[in-house]
Formats: structure tokens, sequence, C-alpha cells
């Protein structure tokens, strides 16, 4: 069997076990999301090309020129659509075949994959318009193909970054600055007759004849560094040839005073320090909370009354937000032993809930001193700590009833996806949107500080019944237990 066969052979194979497995039927709402999320997305490519072409003054280099936004941009967005390899290439690890040939298959899938060619949709209708405007047919071709090449070269210093995200979250840094690296000129000379200098440098460096081969010749030499990478990871985290003894267990006897859920805090604390899919998810997101939280409070980038209101939400959402949204996800590796006895369930909830709402004091410490300088309001604070506290994690903890995806707790390059059904989609909706629809209509109808007032008083009121609603979670979770410790089986690792 040739490569070419074999890699038609592994793409049938995943399109089969996506069929497969028993999350399929519950992902057809999330298709109809994603196809609507895409559609929205292609309109959106296709406007700011043309607006793009109108300052091109017809002619060709323009899009080359805003490549390192684009490529910032397309890096991020690549978290959502694109994982590594390795989730696929585990099950042909020890199959017949050349140890690198799977991963080889599954590199050029990331290459020709429909997320890549999705770009056109902001390439093609720039070139048309600059062509109609005047510029030459070859000028315009190369850059088409350049932008395009330059797309699939970051997909490919995606995976290179991901893979070492995945085993340190520090790796986010360097990756951070490697993107950063074209805007550097500007921290000597931040003039407009700077910026236009350095626009028209890349603009020239994309005309060149030699930028598309040297394009080609990195692409092949990162398919190749990727391959190799890809492998070594993989290959060691299924081995387990990097497992280290535990050298020392904390005991954390202060919680023990708060019974049955205080030995659910331990387990929770424990986890988000030792597991690496959580203590990742919990570095990420408490990086992006002082980075937020820095943004907003100490500099004048977001002055506006409203911006600031909007980002102060999320710089208190956010932990709680992606840590919380696989609600139940680690506990599907043991969700036997916690059915074995009697409200079990309900403890471990009150003990997520009180160990998620002590996680706000950080951003209200980070934010405090900006009290202190005028920037914001004590008010202001504990109504966004408040609010978080009590109705934003009401709603996120409505996901325990439907969540039945197992997070593995160390695997990271072979995890599996863990998709979505509507159900679940409609929650994660409301909880990022609500609290800014109560803030913006507070804010039309009130005035900021009755607003605040009356998010304080929203806030307490599902913080004092939290024990109502976690029944009542517990009762709907019972309700559905035998559908969902199926689902943590069939998807346990």
């Amino acid at each position: 069997m040739n490569k070419f066969k074999l890699y038609r052979l592994l793409r049938k194979n995943t399109n089969l076990s996506y069929k497969r497995s028993p999350a399929f039927e519950q992902n057809k709402w999330a298709k109809v999301l994603i196809y609507m999320g895409g559609g929205l997305f292609v309109l959106y490519l296709i406007l700011y090309g043309g607006i793009i072409a109108m300052t091109a003054d017809g002619e060709a280099g323009r899009m080359i020129s805003m490549m390192p936004i684009i490529l910032l941009i397309d890096f991020f967005l690549r978290f959502i659509f694109q994982t590594t390899p390795g989730m696929m290439v585990k099950p042909y690890i020890l199959q017949p075949i050349s140890r690198y040939t799977a991963i080889e298959c599954f590199l050029v899938s990331e290459h020709l994959s429909s997320y890549n060619l999705l770009w056109l949709a902001m390439f093609i209708p720039y070139s048309m318009i600059i062509l109609i405007a005047g510029a030459g047919f070859w000028a315009v071709l190369l850059e088409l193909i350049a932008s395009l090449l330059m797309i699939m070269l970051n997909s490919q210093i995606y995976l290179f970054f991901r893979t070492l995200i995945n085993r340190s979250v520090l790796w986010m840094i360097p990756a951070l600055a490697f993107y950063a690296l074209p805007f550097s000129p500007l921290l000597v000379n931040h003039k407009n007759s700077a910026i236009s200098k350095l626009i028209d440098t890349y603009a020239a460096i994309g005309a060149s004849w030699y930028f598309v081969p040297a394009l080609i010749l990195i692409i092949v030499g990162l398919f190749y560094a990727n391959r190799a990478f890809q492998f070594k990871y993989v290959y060691e985290e299924i081995s387990k040839s990097k497992e280290r003894a535990l050298k020392h267990v904390s005991q954390f006897r202060f919680l023990e005073r708060f019974g049955l859920i205080g030995e659910y805090l331990k387990i929770e604390l424990k986890s988000n320090l030792r597991n690496k899919t959580m203590r990742s998810r919990c570095i990420m997101s408490l990086t992006l909370i002082v980075v937020f939280s820095l943004l907003v409070a100490y500099t004048p980038m977001y002055d506006n009354e409203l911006m600031q209101n909007f980002w102060c939400v999320y710089c208190f959402a956010i932990y709680g937000v992606t840590a919380l949204i696989k609600i139940m996800g680690q506990e599907g590796n043991y969700i036997d032993l916690l059915m074995t006895h009697k409200e079990n369930i309900i403890a471990l909830l009150k003990a997520k809930f009180w160990f998620y709402s002590l996680i706000l004091v950080i951003p209200f410490l980070i934010m405090l001193p900006a009290v202190f300088t005028g920037k914001f309001t004590l008010l202001m604070l504990f109504a966004y700590m408040l609010l978080t506290s009590g109705f934003l994690h009401f709603i996120i903890f409505q996901l325990a009833v439907y969540n039945k995806q197992t997070l593995p707790l160390q695997q990271k390059m072979t995890a599996k996806g863990n998709f979505e059904n509507g159900m679940q989609i409609v929650i994660e909706m409301v909880a990022l949107f609500g609290p800014i629809l109560i803030m913006g209509l507070g804010y039309l109808l009130m005035g900021l500080t009755y607003t605040y007032i009356m998010m304080c008083v929203i806030g307490l009121a599902f913080i004092v019944t939290h024990p109502l609603w976690i029944r009542n979670i517990y009762n709907r979770m019972m309700m559905r237990r035998y559908e969902n410790m199926e689902g943590f089986h069939a998807t346990r690792q």
C-alpha cells in the first residue's frame, strides 16, 4: 500500500471514528451551530478582504503587509478549530506501518484542511478587487498563493507551539513573543510614518520573486521537524516514560473541619495542583485573569466606562467559565465511586461552588489598588464578584446535568475531544452573555450605581440559595444517571 492509499484509508477511519462515537448524535446540534458560525466567519472574511483591497490603491502587496496581524488572529482561532494529531495517531502506533507514516498523513491533512481553505474567502475577493483596480495579474496571483502558503505555514507553527503548550503553559510566552516579532520595529519608533514604512517593507518582501519558494522551503522543513516532534511526545505520553514519583503529599488538614465538603475541597485543590490537564487549564486561566486585570486597571487602553465594565466581567468570570465548562468531566474517571453513597455529589458540587467562588478573590485583589486611584469603585468590584459567584456559577453548574464526557486527568497529546450537545451550548452561551446583558440593561434603565446594587442583590440571592439549586441539579442528575454513567464509561481513555 502506497502512502496515498494509506492517507485515504486513514481519512476514512477518522471519519468513521467520529460517526461511531457515542457522542455522534448529540454532536448534530453543535454541528448546526458550527456551520452557522462558519457562515458568519466567511462573511466577515469577505468584508475584511474588501476593506483591505480598498486601502491597497490598486497595487499588490497590501494583504502580505497585513499578514502579521492575520496570522496572530489565526493562531488563537486554531485553539478552537485545530488539535494536535496525537489523538488520531494513537491507534496506529503499534500497527505494522512506518512509525512516522500515520503522523505524516495527518500533517498533510492539516495543510489541506477546510479551515485553511476558509481563508480564501478573504484572499480571493481582495485579489479580484485589486485586479480590477489595475494590479498586474501575475503579481496578484503571486500574492494569493503566498497568502495561502502563509496560512499553511501557520498551521505548522501552531502545531509546534501547541505541542509545547500542552506540556507547559509557560510556552505561551515564547509563542506570543514569536508573533510579536514583526511588530518589534515599532517599539523603537511608533509614529505613523514608521508604521507606513513597515507596511511598505512587508509589501515589498511579499512582492519579491523569492518569497513563495522561501515559504515552500520553510513549510517542508517545519513539516519534517513536526513529524519527529509529534511522534516523540506522543510516544512519550503513551509509554509513560516521563512519569515521576510523587515526593510530597499535601494534607490540607485545615479543611477537615468542613467534613465531607472539606474532603472534596482537598480533591479539587490536589487535582488542580497535580493533574496535568487541570493544572494547565488552571495556570492558563489565572494568567489570563492577571493580564486582563492589569490591562483594565492600570493602562489607559480601556478608559471608556462601558469597556471597563465589559472587561471587568470577564476578569472575574474567565476562570469559572474555562474550568467549569467541563464540570463533572474529571469526576467521570471515578463516577462509580461517587454513586456508591447517597448525596455524595451534593457535597461535591458544594465544594466546587465554594472553591471557584473563593478564586474570585484573586482578580478582586489585583484590581483593588485601582479603586484607590479612582479608576474603579469598591461597589463595582463587589458587584461583579458577587454576580459571578452567584448568578454565573448557577448557570454554569447546570452543565453538570448534561456533561457525560470523561476528561482525561493526565493525557494532553492523545486525549479525545469532548463534544457538546445543543443544551450544553445554550447554557454556555447564556453564561457568556448573561452578565453582559444584565449590566447593559441596568446601565440603560437605571444608571451604573443602581445597576451595581442590583447585581449585588442578584448575586447574593443565588449565593444564599445555593443549597436549593444545587439540590435541584442533583435531583436532575439522578434522573439521567444511567445515561450519563454510560457516557462517562464510553469516553474513558
